[in-house]
C-alpha cells in the first residue's frame, strides 16, 4: 500500500527537500504541498492524505490550529489522516498544544532522512512516535504545569495495569519503540504490541504520545529520568 503524504511548511525549499527524500521511497508518494494551515486543511479535505507532515510556525493559521481543525473535521469520517508535527528546540512551548490538538507524533526538523521515512510509516500504520530528545524536553517543561488535583487520582488509574504493563508504560515514556522494548524485556515484538494495546485501552488513551504525558503526570516518570 502506498502512503499518501501532504507536506505543510511555509518554506518552499524545505518542502522541496522533504519531497525529494520521500518520493525516493517506493511506498510513499507526496500528493500535495501547502504553505500555511488554512491551505493544509483545504488540501487535506480534497486529497485525503494518510499522513500530514506539519510545520508548527507558519503565517496565518499555524500548525497547531491546522492540526486541531484537520483532526476534528476528519474524526467522524472513515478516513482520518495522521498528523506528524515538525518542531525545533526553540519551539518547545508548542509541543503540548500540538499533542492536545491530536498530533500523532513529533520530529525535529533536522531529523535524518531514514528516520523521517520510518516515522511516516509508523504513524501511517496507526502508531505514534516522539523523537527521544523531544520527549525529554517536553516532559521536563511539562513538569511545571502539572495540576496537583490530578496527582491524587493518578494512583487509582495506574492500578488498572499489571506490573508488566507498568514497565512497558515506563519504557514507552522513555521514547522507546516496540522493537527496543522487546529487546529490553527479552520478549517478542508481538508481545510488546499486545502490552501496549492493553495499556492504551485500560487507561483510555488514544496513542503512545498521550501515554508519555500520562506517565509523567502520574509520577511514573520524573524529570531527568529519560535516558
Amino acid at each position: 500500500m502506498t502512503i499518501r503524504v501532504l507536506l505543510v511548511d511555509d518554506q518552499p525549499l524545505l518542502r522541496t527537500g522533504f519531497r525529494l527524500i520521500l518520493e525516493a521511497e517506493p511506498d510513499i508518494t507526496v500528493v500535495g504541498q501547502a504553505g500555511d494551515g488554512k491551505d493544509a486543511q483545504e488540501q487535506t479535505r480534497a486529497l485525503l492524505p494518510d499522513v500530514v507532515l506539519m510545520d508548527i510556525r507558519m503565517p496565518g493559521v499555524d500548525g497547531i490550529e491546522a492540526t486541531r481543525r484537520i483532526v476534528r473535521e476528519a474524526a467522524p469520517a472513515a478516513h482520518v489522516p495522521k498528523v506528524l508535527v515538525l518542531t525545533t528546540f526553540d519551539l518547545d512551548e508548542y509541543i503540548v498544544e500540538a499533542l492536545r490538538s491530536g498530533a500523532s507524533g513529533f520530529l525535529l526538523k533536522d531529523v535524518p532522512p531514514d528516520e523521517l521515512v520510518q516515522a511516516i510509516r509508523v504513524v501511517a500504520a496507526g502508531d505514534a512516535i516522539v523523537a527521544p530528545s523531544v520527549t525529554r524536553r517536553l516532559l521536563d517543561r511539562f513538569a511545571t504545569r502539572l495540576p496537583s488535583a490530578y496527582e491524587q487520582a493518578a494512583p487509582a488509574r495506574l492500578d488498572r495495569l499489571t506490573e508488566r504493563e507498568l514497565e512497558v508504560l515506563r519504557l514507552i515514556a522513555k521514547g522507546m519503540s516496540n522493537a527496543e522494548i522487546a529487546a529490553k524485556l527479552v520478549v517478542s515484538e508481538t508481545t510488546v504490541k499486545t502490552h501496549v494495546g492493553n495499556v492504551l485501552t485500560k487507561l483510555g488513551l488514544r496513542d503512545r504520545v498521550q501515554a508519555v504525558v500520562l506517565a509523567y503526570e502520574t509520577g511514573l516518570i520524573t524529570p531527568g529520568a529519560i535516558s
